[in-house]
């Protein structure tokens, strides 16, 4: 699959405010974190695509690198619902025509928000904002849409607001599908999602266990800043340049050690080969009560039926196997 076929547009990648390209073209801003890009955000994207196209222009998607909590708290490891390069795919694929990616540093934190909103009228000449109802920004949070209403008019801009997605009587949010996959509701975060959560990472050499099991295995090293899910055995479906297969996998602590960072291990139904040293995704659907792989299938239909996703709803965020969003600006080392 080219990069053409997998995206619907080519989006360039910008890094640092201070380098995004002058327009010819309306600008029209999508603003927010975007981690985890659930249904809310997808909403929101839509909007802020659909506008642009509609004043022949074009839409450009900001997030920060790393996320904000990370700084403003002590947050830890496995935080993220997305890592920045699953987030750039999935802003392609919903149509973004740029992405600009800003580093959130102590800098930036005491940045007002009426100083940031002048830096981005100043660096992008915007002709509209879309942002969600809740969205705050700048220094103590002492941005809102209020606020982007009233520099609006004076700088020239509008202002659009996304009504928030519901989902069993709430809004769709990134906390709630933290809260989800802490507790190994995984089909609850696919609903909030509208996607099959993911892991993506490499294939890594593990202890063997999976092998005495008479099963397939592969132990996928994921980035420390992802989130993973709570210790059990899920359904899922594996991905990779092998191709795709109903996959078991176990999340849980090495016995010899019993504390320390978690495993990811998966037993691929129907595969058989060495996945050592290739990328991996495994999209998780349903957690099972027990270890039984032979009921990985009945797991996977259950799941499907209860949240109306596919057996191939890894939804938005694109292969392993293939190319990343066209780059303006490589991202500098000391990011």
């Amino acid at each position: 699959m080219s990069t053409q076929e997998r995206y619907p547009t080519t989006m360039e990648v910008i890094y640092g405010l201070e380098t995004f390209p002058k327009q010819r073209v309306p600008v029209v801003l999508a603003l927010g974190t975007f981690d985890g890009l659930h249904l809310g955000h997808q909403t929101l994207l839509a909007l802020a695509v659909q506008r642009a196209r509609e004043v022949q222009g074009r839409c450009a998607v900001f997030t920060f690198d790393p996320h904000p909590r990370t700084v403003l708290t002590a947050s830890p490891d496995g935080f993220l619902l997305t890592t920045l390069d699953e987030r750039l795919e999935l802003f392609a694929t919903l149509g973004a025509d740029l992405a600009v990616v800003v580093q959130f540093n102590d800098t930036f934190r005491y940045t007002s928000a009426e100083t940031w909103i002048r830096e981005l009228v100043t660096r992008t000449a915007m002709a509209e904002v879309v942002c969600g109802a809740n969205y705050v920004f700048g220094r103590d949070r002492g941005g809102d849409a209020a606020l982007l209403r009233r520099l609006g008019g004076e700088y020239g801009f509008q202002v659009r607001v996304a009504d928030p997605v519901e989902v069993d009587g709430a809004p769709a949010s990134s906390t709630r599908i933290r809260d989800a996959l802490r507790a190994g509701r995984v089909t609850e975060a696919s609903r909030l999602l509208g996607r099959w959560y993911a892991l993506r990472g490499t294939v890594v050499r593990g202890d063997g266990r999976g092998r005495t099991l008479g099963y397939p295995t592969a132990n996928l090293s994921v980035p420390s800043s992802k989130l993973i899910p709570a210790r059990g055995i899920y359904a899922g479906y594996a991905r990779s340049g092998a191709g795709e297969y109903p996959t078991a996998v176990s999340i849980g602590v090495r016995p010899t050690f019993g504390q320390g960072p978690l495993v990811v291990e998966a037993y691929l139904l129907q595969f058989a080969g060495d996945l050592y040293g290739m990328p991996l995704e495994l999209h998780l659907a349903v957690r099972q009560i027990g270890a039984d792989v032979a009921a990985v299938p009945r797991a996977l239909a259950e799941a499907e039926e209860l949240t109306g996703l596919g057996p191939r709803a890894w939804g938005l965020v694109g292969q392993t196997t293939v190319g990343k969003p066209e780059t303006r600006n490589p991202k500098p080392e000391a990011w």
